[in-house]
């Protein structure tokens, strides 16, 4: 049994949203030790799960943890699907892909060109 009214719409649930996002490593190198780092370190900052598919994979990788990211071998050129799963997981998604296109700003921290 229900007590919302008939017509009235229900607000989504915060706890159950999921979002996904498609993006290409352009970093030199790829996800090394320092960006996987960057990496893991600001998907922890959020509360929702997140999960990292490298270019086309069905194998969905922890996206909190520097071994699974590390593991991966991502390199330049890979596509990485980031998926997120929870509260926050839109904002999640959204600071993660800005991240990996900002090239997770190794070139304003080591005085780096691209």
């Amino acid at each position: 049994m229900t007590n919302r009214l008939r017509g009235e719409k229900q607000e989504p649930d915060p706890l159950h949203l999921k979002c996904q996002t498609e993006v290409e490593v352009k970093h030199g190198v790829g996800l090394h030790a320092r960006p996987s780092v960057t990496f893991t370190r600001l998907a922890k900052s959020f509360p929702c799960s997140i999960e990292v598919a490298v270019n086309g994979s069905d194998v969905w990788l922890n996206g909190k943890s520097i071994i699974k990211i590390m593991g991966a071998r991502i390199r330049k050129g890979s596509i990485l699907k980031i998926r997120a799963d929870g509260i926050l997981a839109e904002e999640a998604i959204r600071a993660l892909k800005e991240l990996i296109e900002r090239n997770f700003d190794e070139e304003k921290k080591h005085g780096r060109t691209a």
